[in-house]
C-alpha cells in the first residue's frame, strides 16, 4: 500500500542476537519462578498443541469439504470418477459390499471404527489436558501460598523473610495465570476441532444414508422386475393351458 515496502531481511539483521539470548534467558527465569507446577504446565501445553495440530492435519487431509454433494452422489454409481482420500473410502465400501461380505451399514461401521474412533480418542485426551491446566495452576497456587505461610512462620521479619514471602506469592500468581493462559486457548482450539470433526462425522452419516437408500431402491427395483417376470410367466403358462384345453374340447 502507498508503495511502502518493508525490508524484513534488514530488520532481522538489526536485531541483536545477544538481546534475543537475554530475552530467552529472562523468559526461562520467569517461567521457573512458578515452581514445579510451571514445568507440568509446559508439558500440558505442548501436549495440547501436539494433539490439536495432529487432529487438524488429519481432518484437513480428508478434504471432505471440497466435494459437493452432486459429485459424491455420482461417485456412488461411477467408481471411475472417484479421487482423493474420499474416493479411496468409497472404493473400500464398494469392495466390502460387492464382495458380499457385508451390507452398506456394516461397511460404514467398519469405516467409523477406523476413521472416527482415533479422532474421538485424541479429542478426549485433549479435553482432559485442557481441563487439567487450570487445576495444575491452582495446585501451584496452593503450594506457593504454603511457601509464603512457612516463610512468615519461620522468619523474623528481615529482608530474607520478605524475599521468601515475595517468592511464594510470585509462585502462586505465576501458576494461576499460566494455567489460565494455557487452558483458554486450548479450550477454543478444542471447540474448533470438535466442530470440524462433527462436520466430518455428519458427512459420513449422510453418505451412508444416501448410499443405503440407493442400494435399497435398486434391490426393490430388481425385486419388482422379478415379480413382473414371474407374473408374465404364470400368465403365459395359464394362457397356454387354456388354449390347449379349448383345442381338446373342440376336437372332441
Amino acid at each position: 500500500m502507498l508503495g511502502l515496502k518493508i525490508n524484513w531481511d534488514g530488520l532481522l539483521d538489526q536485531v541483536d542476537s545477544a538481546a534475543l539470548g537475554d530475552l530467552a534467558e529472562k523468559g526461562v527465569e520467569i517461567w521457573l519462578k512458578g515452581g514445579w507446577a510451571m514445568i507440568a504446565l509446559a508439558f500440558i501445553s505442548l501436549f495440547i498443541f501436539a494433539i490439536g495440530v495432529g487432529v487438524s492435519r488429519r481432518l484437513r487431509s480428508k478434504r471432505f469439504g471440497r466435494i459437493t454433494e452432486t459429485e459424491w452422489r455420482l461417485w456412488i454409481v461411477e467408481s471411475k470418477d472417484r479421487e482423493g482420500p474420499m474416493g479411496e473410502l468409497f472404493d473400500h465400501v464398494d469392495e466390502v459390499v460387492d464382495g458380499g461380505r457385508a451390507t452398506v451399514h456394516d461397511a460404514f461401521d467398519e469405516i467409523r471404527a477406523r476413521e472416527i474412533e482415533p479422532f474421538v480418542k485424541d479429542l478426549k485426551l485433549m479435553k482432559i489436558a485442557v481441563s487439567a491446566a487450570p487445576l495444575v495452576g491452582l495446585l501451584g497456587t496452593v503450594t506457593g501460598m504454603l511457601a509464603t505461610f512457612n516463610a512468615l512462620a519461620a522468619g523474623s521479619g528481615g529482608d530474607k523473610t520478605m524475599s521468601k514471602i515475595a517468592e511464594g506469592i510470585s509462585e502462586a500468581l505465576y501458576t494461576t495465570e499460566t494455567g489460565l493462559v494455557v487452558a483458554l486457548p486450548g479450550l477454543f482450539f478444542h471447540y474448533f476441532l470438535s466442530r470440524r470433526f462433527e462436520r466430518y462425522r455428519s458427512f459420513l452419516a449422510h453418505v451412508e444414508a444416501v448410499w443405503a437408500q440407493d442400494v435399497l431402491s435398486a434391490d426393490l427395483g430388481r425385486a419388482d422386475e422379478r415379480r413382473r417376470e414371474l407374473v408374465r410367466s404364470i400368465t403365459h403358462v395359464e394362457l397356454k393351458r387354456r388354449i390347449q384345453s379349448r383345442l381338446k374340447t373342440a376336437g372332441a
